[in-house]
């Protein structure tokens, strides 16, 4: 098996890199284990230097989409490999993914099976919809948006580097990018453990952003193809409501009128949207 950096982005995590790296050393003493630090108050630095890892450390807490982008950086391999710290993911599953890059993938996502022990039925029930949301933009079936678990080439992925969010969403941002510069994506099945730790995620605070993520990928991607039906919609509301009036006290009301304007600003303000979208996508 070919060189690879594997980066790990981790705040906090240092249970599950006990557990993990151990395991990565042994399947894989070629790699080159990359762990950064985003923040961290407990042993999280301490653990990554004793299993050999090269340690990327952030002052404060930056966001996972953040320690993404320093690990890609600091990587030296043609193939990055990303992972979570928090030993959801088997090791052995990286080999997969980089059977399957090698078949002429340019990104290969660990697609989570089912509903994992450590997902609410709202987190399963959101993800489910993201992946239909997505299918839907890029017409390819889509099985896993938001995993975590991934490999790509890193000239390709520093592409796109720019666009990533510091947050947590940068797996979604990253597949959907792929996908509109035309690159080659597929998935693999993979299992997930319990996590180890305590989750980042706030249900609340994090709710508000994954309904954010399902604009952002349509405005990502195809603002056009989002926008137009709803552009559609209106005009068809406002004919409707045009008749209805018409025919009932002959006139044209300002609700059809409000529709109708509605509808031409829809559609003109997606025309601009999606010229502006492919602009970020220019050789």
């Amino acid at each position: 098996m070919a060189s690879f950096s594997l980066v790990i982005p981790a705040k906090n995590e240092s249970i599950g890199l006990e557990r993990v790296l151990p395991k990565i050393v042994e399947l894989y003493p070629q790699v080159e284990l990359i762990v950064v630090d985003d923040g961290s108050t407990d042993s999280t630095a301490a653990v990554a230097k004793s299993h050999g890892a090269k340690l990327v450390s952030h002052p404060y807490s930056k966001g996972n989409g953040a320690a993404i982008k320093s690990g890609v950086r600091a990587a030296s391999s043609d193939v990055v490999v990303f992972m979570d710290a928090d030993a959801q993911h088997n090791p052995e599953d990286i080999a997969v993914l980089l059977e399957k890059l090698d078949q002429g993938y340019d990104m290969v996502v660990g697609a989570r099976k089912g509903r994992s022990s450590q997902a609410s039925i709202a987190r399963w029930a959101a993800n489910s919809f993201y992946n239909k949301l997505a299918s839907w933009m890029v017409n390819q079936p889509i099985d896993d948006l938001t995993s975590g678990f991934r490999a790509a080439h890193r000239d390709k992925f520093l592409e796109f580097l720019y666009m990533l969010p510091n947050g947590f969403s940068y797996p979604t941002t990253s597949t959907m990018a792929f996908y509109r510069a035309g690159y080659s994506v597929g998935f693999v099945p993979i299992d997930v453990s319990e996590r180890e730790g305590q989750s980042h995620i706030s249900p609340l605070r994090d709710g508000v952003r994954f309904f954010l993520i399902i604009f952002k990928i349509g405005t990502l991607y195809s603002p056009l193809k989002v926008f137009f039906p709803l552009s559609v919609g209106l005009m068809a509301m406002g004919l409707l409501n045009y008749g209805y009036t018409y025919i009932e006290r002959g006139q044209f009301t300002n609700m059809s009128a409000l529709l109708m304007l509605s509808s031409l600003l829809v559609f003109v303000f997606s025309l601009i949207s999606e010229q502006i979208a492919n602009l970020q996508y220019r050789p």
